[in-house]
């Protein structure tokens, strides 16, 4: 569904759900959003990921519960950052993730980040060096996909080392569970377009303005054509943060107090939106659409994720489709 050929996701609200006033006794609203997400037509609902440093719910869980709650809503990860798992582990979940719910599942993936005493002790706790995440990913992608798609694995990496391994379930999509990789020019990092080009079955960004998300696009065609891979047949998606009010202030000063108690502070702050009036968000994700992106994903900056939802499928869907 959506304008331009762009397909349009909503990511769940799992770390939303730990930062409520009080602890959570279900998670309801999680699985309440997902239906009505698949009951609007969506194309697809997305979860975040991180162990200590973003506290939210546990993300292949989720998307397994939200598999057997549902029937045709693509379930996706974004992003999981996949270097803080063991890949032998993290493939048979995707092998059983995926056989829960008919083939319906992508993975988006990233290094993640390392920048302030939260991130670093996360990779601590789960006995990862930081300064190596973004090579134990890629190990870590190649693994996981050979044991969805071979009958017996053998690898002699830096980090891993196996022979003659076996797996089931493996995943019922053709090919295996597609994966994504985040690629942001901020980052300043070229190895993540190569990384998206040579592993990857697409890329999504999150900080890109449309500009920017097409240099991205350019980028990782570069290297996609130095692989003898088609572009083209690569899911591109952008991640779009929004707080939808016709109050422009109020849409702004709420916004930026969700982030901050999201992320400790309010980073990205200028790259974040946009803010207010629907047919804002209407516009933006026209652009993305022009820009190259096929699928885009909205996450709602706000303490009523529910109220918000409501709006965007009432006045920002009709308009996009």
């Amino acid at each position: 569904m959506g304008g331009h050929g762009v397909k349009l996701g909503v990511l769940l609200p799992t770390r939303g759900l730990i930062m409520a006033h009080s602890a959570p006794t279900n998670a309801d609203l999680i699985l309440k959003m997902a239906h009505m997400a698949e009951e609007s037509g969506l194309d697809s609902v997305w979860v975040g990921d991180s162990l200590t440093a973003k506290p939210r719910l546990e993300p292949l869980t989720t998307l397994a519960a939200v598999a057997a709650r549902t029937q045709r809503v693509r379930l996706g990860t974004a992003v999981l950052l996949a270097a803080l798992r063991h890949p032998v582990l993290l493939a048979q979940m995707m092998g059983t993730l995926d056989l829960i719910s008919g083939g319906r599942t992508v993975l988006a993936v990233g290094a993640g980040g390392a920048f302030n005493r939260e991130q670093k002790q996360e990779w601590e706790v789960a006995g990862v060096k930081a300064s190596q995440r973004g090579r134990r990913l890629e190990e870590v992608v190649e693994i996981m996909k050979r044991l969805g798609t071979e009958h017996t694995v053998s690898f002699q990496g830096r980090h891993f080392q196996m022979e003659e391994v076996s797996l089931e379930p493996r995943p019922v999509q053709p090919g295996g569970v597609p994966v994504l990789f985040a690629c942001h020019l901020r980052a300043q990092r070229e190895v993540q377009f190569q990384r998206a080009a040579r592993l990857g079955d697409g890329y999504i960004s999150i900080s890109e303005t449309p500009q920017d998300f097409a240099e991205v696009g350019r980028r990782v065609k570069k290297y996609t054509e130095e692989y003898g891979r088609d572009l083209r047949r690569m899911e591109r998606v952008f991640y779009m943060t929004v707080n939808l009010n016709r109050d422009l202030k109020k849409a702004q000063e709420e916004a930026d107090q969700y982030l901050k108690m999201y992320y400790g502070i309010n980073m990205w702050q200028d790259l974040w939106g946009p803010w207010g009036p629907p047919e804002r968000l209407v516009e933006s994700i026209q652009q993305y659409a022009e820009a190259g992106a096929t699928t885009v994903i909205v996450r709602f900056a706000s303490f009523d994720p529910m109220g918000q939802f409501d709006t965007f499928l009432k006045e920002v869907v009709p308009r996009v489709q």
